[in-house]
């Protein structure tokens, strides 16, 4: 059986589910040179951490470029056959465009056309969060509409998703049943 390189892969997954850090791994296994696109901004001494948390579990061997609203163009300039992409997170850029009251289907259209048509490796990490409850508040439920339709067409537009649950991952894009290396 052959294995087939995919050039886009979308890692699904909740809250402290292990989707960053499969997908860390699926950067390193590729040998290139690593960016790391930052949609994260510092806000509190909580998200501080988090930051933090990622940047050791990295180490410095990646290039890290932050970019909170002009993702699509930012992926678009550095996506290159000679080193790997990781943008982390969809859902906090998606948090970033709406509190800056950006038009989101128009942003997320530009951002898998981008990914169409990437000239290296791109690997995007975002939350699952619709398998919860129906939030109580029109904020987050817009919130989790926004995501779930986000998550959709980035999906689609990418060649391979994994979902990431406690840890395990489990490919949902191409067949399961196929070897898989970005």
């Amino acid at each position: 059986m052959t294995t087939p390189s995919a050039r886009t892969a979308l890692i699904l997954g909740g809250a402290r589910s292990g989707k960053s850090r499969f997908a860390e791994a699926i950067v390193s296994r590729t040998g290139l040179p690593a960016t790391y696109l930052a949609t994260a901004e510092i806000r509190d001494a909580e998200m501080q951490a988090r930051i933090s948390t990622h940047r050791e579990r990295r180490g410095g061997d990646w290039t890290t470029v932050e970019e909170p609203l002009e993702l699509t163009d930012r992926v678009a300039a550095l996506a290159d056959p000679d080193r790997v992409l990781l943008v982390d997170c969809l859902t906090l850029w998606l948090s970033n465009l709406m509190e800056a009251e950006r038009d989101i289907p128009a942003e997320a259209a530009r951002l898998a056309e981008a990914l169409r048509g990437a000239r290296g490796p791109v690997v995007l990490v975002s939350n699952e969060v619709g398998s919860g409850i129906v939030p109580m508040n029109a904020l987050a439920r817009r919130f989790a509409d926004e995501q779930g339709r986000l998550n959709q067409q980035i999906a689609a537009a990418v060649e391979t998703v994994f979902l990431v649950a406690a840890g395990l991952p489990v490919r949902l894009k191409p067949n399961p049943d196929t070897e898989f290396a970005l």
